[in-house]
């Protein structure tokens, strides 16, 4: 198996990755990243980014997330289309193994981010970007005024419907069970600010031609099957860390990653970026902001300051 050498490997080629990687090789460090889809992370699912600092007017998140990969190139980085199978430490070194080569590292950054627990009803892949969301600060100004139905029960999915009501007088929350688990504070707020609650029910489909235009509703007590109209889906019943590589380092009761504020692990020359690890706002700002400052603590423990 070739075995490559490297100062400073990423993994995951999201905001957080790429940015890191930008900063890894504009520092002189020998960076790679390495990702087994293509760049882009869940940014590539945004129609029209809009929330961005400095970038404006509104550009697609394909486009957003192509240039950030072009912008670490040519600093220097290299972009590894491969899966990573195993993280290992040997002595000083990193050992990362995908089904194809065996990579060498003195530091390296987990930047594997989250996914969005989906429904797995008929309409939500199709119409995702097309009035499906699951990021309300990200498309919410999208449907001002507009009718908006919320999915979830958490403290996520009442705050983010706090926000949408917002934007929108007319926004419905479903919930399968007959009360919320979020914290009643957050509730209280939100039901008083006039969002519509729907208990004991579930969605079964999301129904539009080419976007969103209404949600079937199961009610659980009844059986009783309704549609509702709307505008726009939100859909907040939880994410999912991506961590099935580091079973050795600690985690938040959610699964994420745990790091200090440098993005620094409890293992020596391990850093974590992005959405997978623990922190309270998870945006793109946010994920490049963690990718730089990862890639500066990466130098400074390379190079043993």
């Amino acid at each position: 198996m070739e075995i490559q050498e490297f100062d400073f490997l990423i993994i995951g080629a999201g905001p957080a990755g790429l940015a890191c990687a930008q900063y890894g090789a504009r520092s002189g460090l020998k960076t790679v990243v390495i990702e087994a889809v293509a760049p882009g992370g869940q940014v590539i699912q945004i129609a029209d980014l809009e929330n961005y600092p400095g970038v404006f007017p509104v550009v697609n998140g394909s486009d957003f997330m192509a240039g950030m990969a072009d912008q670490a190139k040519t600093f220097g980085a290299e972009i590894v289309s491969q899966e990573v199978v195993s993280i290992d430490k040997k002595g000083s070194l990193f050992v990362i193994k995908t089904s194809k080569s065996e990579f060498h590292s003195k530091a390296i950054c987990l930047a594997t981010g989250a996914i969005h627990k989906n429904l797995e009803v008929p309409g939500e892949k199709e119409l995702t970007g097309r009035g499906v969301s699951y990021c309300a600060v990200c498309d919410g100004p999208f449907f001002r005024n507009k009718k908006i139905v919320v999915v979830g029960g958490g403290d996520s999915a009442c705050s983010e419907a706090i926000y949408l009501n917002s934007l929108s007088d007319d926004v419905t929350i479903i919930h399968r069970r007959n009360s919320f688990r979020a914290q009643k504070a957050v509730v209280d707020k939100m039901l008083s600010g006039g969002v519509k609650p729907v208990y004991d029910s579930v969605v079964k489909s999301i129904n539009g031609n080419g976007r969103v235009e209404s949600v079937s509703i199961e009610n659980l007590v009844s059986g009783e099957i309704s549609e509702l109209k709307c505008d726009a889906v939100f859909i907040f019943t939880g994410m999912i860390p991506k961590v099935e590589l580091v079973d050795m380092l600690p985690k938040d009761e959610a699964g994420y990653i745990k790091t200090d504020e440098n993005m620094a692990t409890l293992i020596p020359g391990f850093f974590a970026a992005g959405d997978v690890r623990s922190k309270s706002f998870r945006q793109i700002v946010t994920a490049v902001s963690d990718g730089a400052i990862a890639a500066h603590s990466a130098y400074k423990f390379i190079k043993g300051e």
